[in-house]
């Protein structure tokens, strides 16, 4: 069982106070996750030479998170990714939601100016981990519904950490919910992740034009540097010659994971689960998502998830600026994330996998993170 602490994280801007709360396991790693955006703050795991390595960016207090414009370590939300011109379409009524990403600012991303990130949570603990909780209004950012979301940050002793995910609204409406941490096996003060490997279980992507917004075509991998089915180094194919690549910087894209189940029955001990957890545990329905690898650190992250995408970005957009943690300032791919959600603009494709919600109807979904040293 985890052992929970919390302490003060400083203030925000208008003088409400943030909370951070610490999860340590029996092999003394730890966890950090702070009240203001449900961020992820720190994963502390002991590495070669009995060294302990912080694997997540992320800054110092509650007031540099306040100044952060990449989502940094936040649970995004209501939508995740990104919304051709920030148009919804729920039940023939269209609703214009905000618009804050683009050439010109003609798209939605993140849940907007109300995104979950740049808001300020409710915590309790709970077993092995801390449940954070936030209301939404209607309205809140153009979406329809008040909604009620809560997560759970839960760490193993075997250093799985859990992500759930559970929302209900009282009007049909958007859910897409992720986490947008920047994870470096080499640790944070590490300048680069372009020696260290990704790979991602999926044989297809969605093809994304200029502005990262999907078209509906979903295409094969093979042949292209978008083919991640074995473990390769980041920064061998990210500056290839291809579309893909050349209109986002860099790795920034959705692939569409094989639905391959992880494993056939949940028990007691995998991935964290407990029968008395507070959210309902998805039992079954974890498929793996990714995996990454460094030869410096001896890490690895593997990632699962119930969710039908993943968003492998390699911080092509990080561009310093804004001291972290120990002053380290976040460099271009300096961190990587692996985003699991419903496909970008899905709802101006409809064949793609829909995120929405009906009134009353609980949302639940589940990412697990297992840090490891390599065999």
């Amino acid at each position: 069982m985890a052992v929970i602490r919390k302490e003060n994280f400083g203030k925000l801007s208008d003088g409400r106070e943030v909370e951070l709360y610490t999860l340590r396991n029996t092999k003394g790693t730890e966890v950090k996750v702070t009240t203001y955006g449900a961020r992820l703050v720190s994963w502390r795991i002991m590495g070669k030479a009995a060294k302990f390595v912080d694997v997540v960016l992320g800054y110092e207090d509650a007031a540099a998170y306040e100044k952060d414009t990449t989502s940094m370590g936040g649970v995004v939300g209501r939508h995740a990714n990104r919304i051709a011109g920030g148009k919804a379409v729920i039940n023939g009524q269209e609703y214009q939601l905000d618009l804050n990403t683009g050439s010109r600012k003609q798209n939605h991303i993140h849940g907007g100016t109300k995104g979950f990130h740049n808001e300020l949570w409710q915590a309790e603990e709970v077993y092995e981990g801390v449940k954070l909780t936030y209301h939404s209004n209607d309205g809140d950012a153009g979406y329809p519904g008040n909604m009620d979301v809560t997560v759970i940050y839960s760490l193993s002793n075997d250093n799985e950490l859990s992500i759930q995910y559970e929302a209900v609204s009282d009007k049909d409406t958007i859910c897409n919910l992720t986490n947008h941490a920047y994870f470096n096996l080499d640790g944070f003060e590490s300048p680069s992740i372009l020696d260290q490997k990704m790979q991602i279980f999926a044989d297809k992507y969605t093809w994304a034009d200029s502005e990262s917004l999907p078209d509906g075509r979903i295409l094969s991998v093979e042949g292209t540097p978008m083919d991640l089915r074995q473990p390769t180094a980041i920064g061998a194919h990210i500056d290839d010659d291809f579309d893909q690549l050349q209109m986002a910087h860099g790795y920034d894209h959705n692939w569409v994971l094989r639905d391959e189940p992880a494993m056939v029955e949940m028990k007691p001990g995998m991935f964290g689960y407990d029968p008395h957890c507070p959210i309902d545990y998805l039992k079954g329905g974890l498929k793996k998502a990714a995996y990454a690898e460094s030869d410096k650190s001896g890490l690895t992250l593997t990632c699962y998830t119930t969710l039908p995408g993943i968003q492998f970005y390699a911080g092509n957009y990080l561009n310093g600026g804004l001291p972290g943690k120990k002053g380290v300032e976040f460099q271009r791919r300096s961190g990587f994330c692996l985003e699991t959600q419903y496909f970008p603009n899905s709802l101006a494709n409809p064949h793609f996998p829909q995120p929405i919600i009906k009134a009353g109807e609980k949302y639940q979904s589940q990412t697990v993170f297992v840090l490891w040293p390599k065999d």
